[in-house]
């Protein structure tokens, strides 16, 4: 049997996995051994989940930069999962207790499983795009191909089937697309490079630095940076358990304040912060080169004139950089992702979605008090570049 006949099995079954921790009866087992790890350990240290990825980066540099430890928390060193399944069944289960999460996976956690998790803060803004084999120029050209995607309920999903949709392109997930189709599959960011590499897939939608992988390895190239289709979009935001916001609000806003703190920090120090999430730091805290890091943080190597003559960047007034640090959880967004969450092709249980109110969601999910202070002990919004909590969402093709 063929080595990607196995990795195709290998993912349905995460998926799978994924798909059942996400119904109420599914997550229950975990939720319950959640509530008893609480019990035990009312006053546990700071454990953070996180995926080797740049959606990270503020959880890492507050770690490494001992911001936590200087608002006098207990921090365990942050724990690296390979996939979004293992990642999440680690913090149903109370395993780890603040996670960087793909920003739909949160509706799914909140509204899916039943599970009592708030959002408190955006890890980034964009931090993504769309890869593919060099001889793809349009995304007319994905059609009759397979691309890869990191989840179903992930913002680079959301982002993808707009962009297909707007070229009369169907997204399917089953069987051999026509020429009008285009096939989505669901894979680990870490098999994304190899995947295009051996031309088993068309391209992949993930977050940095998997993208700058395959500029650096010459595998293929940016058709598209998300950023620019949806202006200074979240993709990872900082979860955790609502019973902490309920029952250690204080300890909740120091961890709060660590993550903004390491924003502001990283945007004054972006080289630095390459060279912290790089393999070569004895933290070890990624696998990445710092050459593929230093591409996606460091704004002065984005080559913009490269990028807009080829297409991957089309809203050149927008100055998007190819990542950015900003805390702030904008209502609006959350609004308008449950707006295209709706109207998007999600496997697994999803009768709960048509249910939605966008405006009750941008409410109940996100915990916004905490954020708001630790701005405000950070400089004010300003030190963001932000002048308000408002603003209007700009998605475009």
């Amino acid at each position: 049997m063929s080595s990607h006949t196995d990795s195709t099995r290998a993912r349905r079954r995460q998926f799978l996995k994924l798909s059942s921790m996400f119904t109420a009866m599914g997550a229950l087992p975990l939720l319950q051994m959640s509530q008893a790890a609480r019990a035990a350990e009312p006053d546990a240290p700071l454990r953070i989940g996180y995926l080797p990825i740049t959606d990270a980066t503020p959880l890492l540099v507050a770690h490494h930069n001992n911001l936590f430890q200087e608002q006098g928390l207990q921090v365990e060193k942050p724990r690296m999962f390979r996939s979004w399944a293992q990642i999440v069944e680690a913090f149903l289960a109370g395993q780890v207790n603040a996670v960087h999460l793909l920003s739909p996976m949160t509706v799914w956690a909140r509204y899916g499983s039943k599970s009592p998790a708030k959002v408190v803060a955006w890890n980034h803004m964009s931090g993504s795009g769309l890869t593919v084999q060099h001889d793809i120029d349009s995304i007319e050209d994905l059609g009759g191909t397979t691309v890869a995607i990191p989840f179903w309920y992930s913002l680079h999903n959301v982002v993808l089937q707009h962009l297909l949709r707007s070229k009369g392109l169907e997204s399917i997930s089953d069987g051999a697309p026509t020429r009008k189709q285009v096939k989505l599959v669901v894979m680990a960011p870490s098999d994304m490079v190899p995947a295009l590499a051996n031309k088993q897939i068309a391209g992949y939608i993930v977050a940095e630095p998997f993208n700058a992988s395959a500029e650096v390895l010459k595998i293929g190239k940016i058709l598209r940076f998300t950023g620019d289709v949806w202006k200074d979009h979240a993709c990872c935001v900082v979860l955790m358990h609502e019973q902490d916001l309920q029952q250690r609000p204080e300890w909740t806003q120091k961890v709060v304040n660590g993550v903004v703190q390491a924003q502001a920090w990283i945007q004054e120090n972006r080289e630095e912060t390459a060279r912290i999430l790089s393999k070569d730091n004895p933290q070890r805290y990624t696998p990445h080169s710092y050459e593929a890091l230093a591409q996606v943080l460091q704004p002065e190597l984005l080559d913009t004139q490269l990028y807009e003559s080829s297409g991957a960047i089309v809203n050149t007034d927008w100055k998007e950089k190819r990542i950015d640090f900003q805390p702030y959880p904008f209502p609006s967004y959350t609004e308008e992702l449950i707006v295209k969450l709706k109207e998007t092709l999600v496997l697994g249980r999803n009768e709960f979605l048509a249910e939605l109110d966008p405006a009750f969601v941008a409410r109940d999910l996100v915990d916004d008090r905490f954020v708001r202070k630790a701005i405000e002990q950070a400089g004010g919004p300003g030190k963001f570049g932000l002048t308000s909590f408002t603003r209007k969402e700009s998605i475009t093709v």
